[in-house]
């Protein structure tokens, strides 16, 4: 048996006042339960006054007064703190695999039915149309999403589409995709607002298919 005894509260107190003074001589912000909100803050002021493609991440570590190493640990990447930062529920890298792996010749009815399915939770669909009603209110928001958007998802299809004009085909999808949700969803004009979800896919999975398969 080992004749170690446990730390004292004495010994206790003088280890948490050591930690304490270590972050405020280096000036971070040990992680904590607010440590995550306060990152976020910082992502957000960050990416509104340098763009999606010039915010750093150091850059926002450096603003929210943590180590990028914390960053890194919470988000992953810039990618994944953009959308978090957004409170965006669709990853481009997701995105991008549905689109890319498969058949070919099915492209359009996998796109169709991979976003119907995620309009069918309400809580995904909330967001999703609170990030649409952002974008339209807010330019600066708008072509946060826009830099974005081409950056992680256009452009990474585009090298993978073995087609004409790959960018344009990729922005008309989205454009079919987001002015369906704002008809079905944040107008909810008849009939279209009560098709259900099997038809809905049907009637999408030709215009994609031709515009992602020529």
């Amino acid at each position: 048996m080992s004749d170690a005894q446990p730390p004292s509260s004495e010994e206790r107190a003088g280890t948490q006042a050591a930690g304490k003074a270590a972050a405020k001589r280096t000036g971070r912000r040990p992680g904590g339960a607010d440590t995550r909100g306060v990152v976020l803050d910082a992502a957000r002021a960050e990416f509104a006054a340098r763009g999606y493609e010039k915010a750093s991440m150091r850059g926002i570590a450096r603003v929210a007064g943590v180590d990028p190493a914390l960053l890194h640990h919470y988000f992953g990447s810039k990618e994944q703190l953009f959308l978090a930062a957004l409170d965006f529920p669709i990853d481009p890298a997701t995105v991008a695999v549905v689109i890319l792996d498969g058949d070919r010749a099915q492209v359009g009815e996998r796109v169709a039915r991979f976003v119907v399915a995620l309009w069918e939770q309400p809580e995904v669909l909330n967001r999703l149309m609170a990030v649409v009603r952002t974008v339209v209110a807010s330019e600066a928001i708008a072509e946060l999403l826009r830099d974005f958007m081409v950056r992680e998802l256009v452009g990474r299809l585009a090298e993978g589409l073995a087609v004409d004009r790959p960018e344009l085909r990729v922005e008309l999808v989205i454009s079919q995709i987001i002015g369906l949700a704002m008809v079905r969803y944040i107008v909810a004009a008849e009939p279209i607002a009560s098709v259900g979800p099997e038809e809905l896919v049907s009637l999408l999975a030709p215009t994609i298919q031709r515009y992602l398969a020529g």
